[in-house]
């Protein structure tokens, strides 16, 4: 649902005119020496009070007689009129996605509203919605007298209330009054104003972003107990089985006296857990788990044996993360004990390899290719006259695959070596990515790059995306601390509007501007000198990091220098709960890798907040990001550590011109510096826009790379729909028994005399959905095949997709006619007792083990999109020397 107006066309023009206006002037400063040239001055109906900015003047022209103000320092270009700002010290005063609900400068609120005019995504606000909240309100003292029994008598009065059709404002009312007493009881949690408001949102179905601290789980917790008491099944969705497991078992006691039945489901439940955890009102789960189970459900050959419901209604939490980054990496149920080729040599031929002769790596980090003088050299250590002859294609894409995770695949950062085993790191949350796994052929690579015994190896027997996961919930809402910066994607790819709201307490958290150095050497060594003088002081430190080497690198650093301090990353996660409860204590220093989906506070004063003042008192939180991310989501997930419930903190990010991230992404070398200081920090206004303009490449080619993996999986879900449609038919109809009766009447009669008719049908039943889940199976292979190579179609003028689709397509037509075939031709041959179906003299083998992981297909994003980059930029260089 769009949340917007229509408006006539002369006002939609006029809006738009004003909104760009106002986009204008909230552009990001220009470098010093021309900012009073462009500068607007913002004039005051009266003195002190600002109304927003009216015709501007850039002459710089009575700019003393004007309301003056201040940037945001986290680089969104809000600005802030001094006479608006709140009499807090260091306030950082900016609304935006990096800080939250304090006090904001009148062209802000102007912009949102034209935004929300508009409908533009991100801008759905709860305003109808607080007047719901200010009812409840009134409810509480009367709420407040009754009894534990009473009250779980008002809950089910709701309940039965909303069975009779009845769910309207006064039962939201009702709902926000009976949690927030509900919570006061059970938690000594009162939810504030806010967090009811984000309880409405999420009950019609809204992305809500809420700043880190203002608490999510009891906001998800009380919508989830709504739906529930509507009688819907409510699956709330996490990132990991930690989360899942603590949020349930936290809420339980509110669950409880309201009447709502909860359960958790994790990694190591059992079949037995899963089907009664599934049917309890509210299953607190990681959005794998259920992924995985719905794939295991779709190669059910008993209907007795399904796990889950039909899907209702879904809650994600860290809604950015499961919706947006797990959404890239597909969901993968393999089977059997299939043995692939031995990729040991072909690691060993290019561990041999010199860079710059037999093999050339672009700059960006994500093409590497071989040399002439490395393909001979291959050839004559294969023992092989040519390695583009026909039928040498494995032994090609075995040296390639090698080749690429020896170069472009590095230890400690992409993945960690662990008991024997490759474990994947996750880029977006700096810990280790549990099941997940790259394909086959390039897992293994690495495995025997590493000298490591290679892991089972099978046929896909199924796959989803997670966008096709949430696709099957009739409802979905979500939160998170970073919605709105992801607010378009989720509009296109979800079809879910997104909000923000305010804070319970104004943010008064300083987002200093990014300090930039002209290397990673002199950006260290200030890093070093910042901790230290900051440490000096007892102010707490939290440093994030990219990846899990520069962590190790860094703690490391600090250790050399005397100072203590605890290294959270991927290798062990073991103990992150209780690290980043301490890291708000006096002079604690941590040093994390991302800390997107960590699901604990930093509480200023330690644990138990004894020294929360004192530490205050120092500035809170210092928070310092080593090098940009990928994304400004992460960057704000990591400045929101700072300033939670309206503590003091500060938030700067340390970045160098070599940085991975920015040199990866950068189409032009930098502008070249005039302003260097003596620790080597730049100064210079235009290298900043060029680091930024570096992490918008870096999100639009993720963005790409969503939508690449949306594209190649649309065709192969609405065909898997079919299939399912048709296997729903086998398993709980008669649809194999007139299927097969009518193919082979003969067989069927001769069956039907011998053994009866409800075994002969139970038998069928088997028969057709072997072949159905082998031929679906066998379909994925395909495809997965011709995927591999599709992308050279770009180089016949052809869309690579567009082929996709149709070379997908055409093999997809006659799979269901040739199942039926070859269930009725099996049943020929099929040894069938009174006892029913005797698989193994009947040769019908399903595999003897399944097991699930996410396969990160795309390490580097789109496989295809560096190699046709090279072939353009080597195109680009021949007609640059013609």
């Amino acid at each position: 649902m769009t949340y917007s107006l229509r408006l006539p066309y002369a006002h939609l023009i006029y809006a738009k005119i004003i909104f760009a206006a106002i986009e204008a002037q909230s552009a990001p400063d220009p470098p010093r020496g021309n900012r009073r040239m462009a500068r607007f001055v913002v004039r005051s109906a009266a003195p002190g009070r600002a109304v927003g900015p009216g015709v501007g003047r850039r002459d710089g022209v009575g700019v003393r007689d004007a309301v003056r103000g201040t940037r945001c320092g986290a680089r969104c270009g809000a600005w802030t009129p001094i006479a608006r700002r709140p009499a807090y010290p260091r306030r950082h005063g900016c609304a935006r996605a990096h800080g939250s609900g304090g006090p904001v400068g009148s062209s802000g609120a102007l912009t949102r509203s034209v935004r929300r005019l508009l409908g533009r995504p991100g801008t759905v606000a709860p305003t109808s919605l607080r007047p719901l909240v200010r009812r409840a309100a009134e409810r509480e003292s009367a709420l407040r007298e009754l009894s534990d029994a009473r009250l779980r008598a008002a809950a089910d009065a709701l309940r039965t209330r909303a069975a009779a059709g009845a769910w309207d404002d006064d039962a939201l009312v009702e709902l926000c009054a009976l949690g927030r007493e509900a919570g006061y009881r059970t938690l000594g949690e009162r939810a504030f104003d806010v967090q009811l408001l984000g309880v409405l949102s999420l009950l019609r179905g809204t992305v809500v972003e809420m700043a880190t601290g203002e608490g999510k789980t009891l906001v998800g917790a009380l919508a989830a107990a709504g739906f529930a008491m509507q009688g819907r099944r409510v699956h709330v969705l996490s990132v990991n089985d930690y989360l899942a497991r603590r949020d349930a078992e936290w809420m339980r006691p509110i669950y409880e006296l309201l009447g709502v039945r909860v359960a958790h489901v994790t990694q190591d439940a059992t079949h037995a857990q899963r089907r009664t955890a599934y049917a309890q009102d509210v299953v607190h789960v990681a959005v794998g788990e259920v992924g995985f189970d719905t794939l295991r459900d779709r190669l059910r050959t008993d209907a007795t044996e399904l796990v889950l419901p039909e899907p209702d209604v879904a809650i994600v939490d860290e809604a950015d993360a499961v919706l947006i980054d797990e959404a890239r990496i597909p969901l993968v149920l393999a089977g059997g004990v299939a043995s692939g080729p031995d990729e040991a040599e072909a690691a060993r031929v290019v561990a041999d390899l010199v860079e710059g002769r037999h093999y050339e790596a672009e700059t960006d980090g994500m093409t590497v290719h071989l040399t002439d003088a490395g393909v001979s050299a291959v050839e004559r250590a294969l023992g092989v006259d040519n390695l583009f002859a026909l039928g040498m294609d494995t032994r090609l894409s075995q040296v390639n695959v090698a080749l690429y995770a020896s170069v472009l695949l590095r230890r400690d950062v992409d993945y960690l070596v662990r008991e024997g085993r490759i474990s994947l790191v996750d880029a977006n949350r700096g810990r280790v990515a549990q099941r997940q796994r790259w394909p086959d052929g390039l897992h293994a690579a690495v495995e025997a790059k590493e000298g490591l015994v290679a892991g089972p190896r099978g046929e896909v027997l199924d796959q989803m995306i997670v966008q096709d996961l949430i696709g099957g919930y009739p409802t979905v809402a979500g939160m998170t601390g970073t919605a709105v910066i992801v607010a378009e994607q989720l509009r296109e790819f979800y079809r879910l509007e997104t909000g923000d709201l305010p804070t319970n307490l104004p943010c008064v958290r300083i987002d200093e501007p990014d300090r930039l150095y002209d290397g990673e050497q002199s950006r260290d060594a200030a890093l070093i000198d910042l901790i230290e003088r900051t440490h000096a002081t007892g102010r707490p430190i939290l440093v994030g990091t990219r990846d899990v080497a520069k962590s190790e690198q860094i703690g490391a650093a600090l250790r050399e220098s005397g100072l203590r301090c605890a290294v959270l990353n991927a290798r062990d996660d073991s103990r992150e709960a209780a690290i980043i409860a301490d890291a708000g204590g006096i002079g604690a220093i941590t040093v994390s890798t991302q800390m997107a989906g960590r699901g604990t506070d930093i509480r200023l004063g330690g644990i138990d907040g004894a020294d929360h003042e004192r530490v205050a008192e120092l500035g809170g939180l210092l928070v310092v990001g080593v090098g940009r991310y990928p994304t400004r989501r992460l960057d704000d997930q990591l400045r929101g550590r700072a300033g939670r419930q309206g503590d003091p903190g500060t938030s700067v990010f340390l970045t160098s011109l070599d940085d991975e991230s920015i040199t990866r992404h950068a189409f032009d070398p930098p502008p070249r510096p005039t302003r260097v200081e003596a620790d080597g920090r730049i100064r210079d206004a235009s290298v900043r826009r060029w680091v930024e303009q570096a992490q918008r490449v870096a999100e639009g080619a993720l963005l790409e790379g969503h939508r690449t993996t949306w594209r190649y999986n649309r065709q192969l879900r609405l065909q898997r729909e079919e299939v399912l449609e048709l296997r729903h038919r086998v398993l709980h109809g008669d649809e194999a028994a007139r299927v097969l009766a009518d193919l082979r009447p003969e067989r069927w009669a001769e069956l039907l005399d011998a053994v009866g008719e409800s075994v002969l049908a139970e038998a069928a039943r088997q028969l057709f959905l072997y072949e159905l889940d082998e031929a679906w199976s066998e379909h994925l292979a395909r495809t997965a095949d011709l995927r591999e190579g599709i992308h050279l179609r770009a180089l016949g003028r052809q869309n690579p997709i567009d082929a996709f689709h149709a070379e997908t397509q055409r093999a997809f037509v006659p799979l269901i006619s040739r199942a039926r075939t070859a269930a009725a031709d099996r049943l020929a041959t099929a040894h069938i007792t009174e006892s029913g179906l005797d698989t193994e003299r009947s040769d019908i083998q399903r595999p003897s083990s399944t097991w699930t992981y996410m396969i990160h297909d795309q390490p580097f994003a789109s496989m295809e999109d560096p190699f046709l980059t090279t072939i353009a930029k080597r195109v680009r260089a021949g007609a640059g020397e013609d």
